[in-house]
């Protein structure tokens, strides 16, 4: 790897400012981008790491300070305010965004080679643009037919088609804004060692995560914003996890997981599952869930965790066989509105497809799943109103006015919003799937604290995470899901992170082998 500071940066950011009316996002940035490393841009949701991403690939423009770009023969250019998409593109600067952004219609390859066609004479050369997609998807590891249509994919896939597609691009600076949020841990694993080829060819690397050992693994410098301005930059080799944790909340990390007391072993059963299972995804699955209680629940991606959440609230269905008992009445939900008016309340793991209705206000998501307590007929907007303030300071929900639709908050600000919507329907029982996917590490702990407070108050609580640090620092008990079957429930000193894996790969198994699942 050719030694970052052995020459000239190829981006150079002197006192970069950004401001969006009277609201100052970025002041005083300065910044070098070089060759052959990879750049980790660290800060909590709001400290402007994407606004300076956008500025760096011409999506947004300065509104002071200096951007200059060097090309491969030395020349610098400065980058004012006509600095836009296609000459970023032009030059090598390639931002794959948070947010996918490709055709659905359109195929793989179509996709990969959008505005980059390759022709033969005066037609496109389709045999190329198959193949070529194809040698790009095999550098991630991935199988995907490059003629399959977008639309049939996998979010997974997707993400790992609008990196393929930044590749094809052949990069100078490849931009990656929290490429790994939907990923499997092979499909990561894949861009890690692509990332790794790119730097060994001199590609400058800037790349955006909340997730700490990704950064401890592949980072050569680290950048930390906070609340817009610079708090340093840091050669990776010299920061823990705990460092980066320190720097850019002003906390440790061993601080993160609150206190949960134990429920006594006489807590009331509020929900019991007997031969649960979904035709085609579930198999077999029984658990106890109690009053004050925060169980766990563990498993690779693909495991049915979600599938079995949803079967519970009356969004899949459950085989005949199946007994689910919600505080001590048997009971089969036909749908997510009958589970709620029972008690339960769901936090799905998709917020901006799911969760929210993004283009709509704050305060008409907060009172959407409980419209009946704030209306007789017609909305009563003041008590609604009231509500929503007082859900505003419990959730810590930060906005500039309520005006403002669900999609412009940041993903830890959607994320307490849905959470205040979920708990204005006063549930009972509270079921988190992924609390805090893409959200950054000071929101990590806001949430943590609620789901502390509500197992206090006495809600049970089922917590799904792919974060195993998550699961084991909340949880009471954890469940482990492996292939459709709940394979285990480990508690005290079996919670620990070997024993999981072992349980979430098959490796180990509590299901007694000579009771057949009982799925119709």
């Amino acid at each position: 790897m050719p030694e970052p500071n052995s020459h000239f940066p190829i981006i150079t950011a002197r006192q970069l400012h950004k401001s969006f009316g009277d609201v100052q996002v970025l002041q005083g940035i300065d910044l070098d981008i070089y060759g052959g490393e990879v750049l980790a841009l660290l800060g909590e949701n709001g400290a402007g790491k994407s606004t300076l991403v956008k500025l760096l690939a011409g999506f947004e423009t300065l509104t002071a300070g200096q951007l200059e770009l060097r090309d491969l023969d030395g020349s610098s250019h400065s980058l004012a305010a006509d600095w836009t998409i296609e000459q970023a593109e032009k030059r090598g600067v390639v931002l794959i965004h948070q947010e996918l952004n490709l055709a659905e219609q359109l195929n793989v390859a179509d996709n990969i080679f959008l505005g980059n066609e390759l022709k033969r004479g005066l037609l496109l050369d389709q045999k190329r643009m198959l193949q070529k997609s194809r040698e790009y998807l095999q550098a991630l590891n991935c199988e995907v037919d490059p003629s399959t249509l977008v639309a049939e994919l996998a979010v997974s896939a997707k993400q790992l088609v609008e990196i393929a597609k930044a590749y094809a691009k052949q990069s100078r600076v490849l931009i990656l804004d929290e490429p790994t949020a939907v990923l499997t841990n092979r499909e990561s694993e894949a861009l890690f060692i692509l990332i790794e080829q790119l730097k060994q060819q001199g590609v400058a690397i800037v790349y955006i995560s909340h997730k700490l050992d990704e950064i401890e693994r592949i980072a050569d410098r680290i950048v930390v914003l906070r609340d817009g301005e610079m708090i340093g930059t840091y050669p990776a080799s010299t920061l823990s996890k705990d460092d980066m944790a320190r720097l850019m909340v002003g906390r440790e990390l061993s601080q993160l997981f609150p206190e949960i007391p134990r429920p006594p072993d006489s807590a009331e059963v509020v929900l019991e599952l007997q031969d649960a299972c979904v035709p085609g995804t579930i198999r077999h699955a029984e658990f106890q869930l109690r009053k004050g209680e925060v169980l766990g629940f563990s498993g690779l991606v693909g495991s049915g965790r979600t599938a079995l959440m949803e079967a519970i609230v009356g969004l899949r269905r459950f085989s005949e066989a199946t007994r689910l008992t919600v505080k001590g009445r048997q009971n089969r939900y036909p749908t997510l509105a009958a589970a709620r008016d029972d008690g339960i309340g769901y936090l799905t793991k998709d917020r901006k497809g799911c969760g929210l209705l993004l283009n709509m206000s704050l305060p008409f998501n907060f009172s959407l799943l409980a419209l009946d307590r704030f209306s007789r007929g017609l909305i009563d907007v003041q008590k609604e109103q009231a509500q929503f303030e007082a859900a505003v300071k419990t959730f810590d929900i930060r906005h500039k006015d309520d005006s403002l639709t669900a999609g412009k908050l940041s993903g830890g600000n959607q994320q307490k919003l849905l959470l205040a919507k979920i708990m204005a329907a006063e549930p009972d029982i509270i079921i988190i799937d992924e609390p805090t996917r893409g959200i950054d590490i000071g929101t990590r702990t806001e949430i943590y604290r609620f789901i502390a407070e509500l197992a206090g108050n006495g809600h049970a609580i089922i917590l799904v995470s792919s974060d195993m640090l998550e699961v084991i620092g909340l949880s009471h008990r954890v469940a482990v899901m492996c292939r459709g079957e709940l394979t285990g429930i480990l508690e005290g000193e079996a919670i620990e992170e070997h024993e999981i894996m072992r349980y979430a790969t098959g490796l180990k198994s509590d299901l007694d082998k000579q009771k057949e699942p009982l799925c119709a």
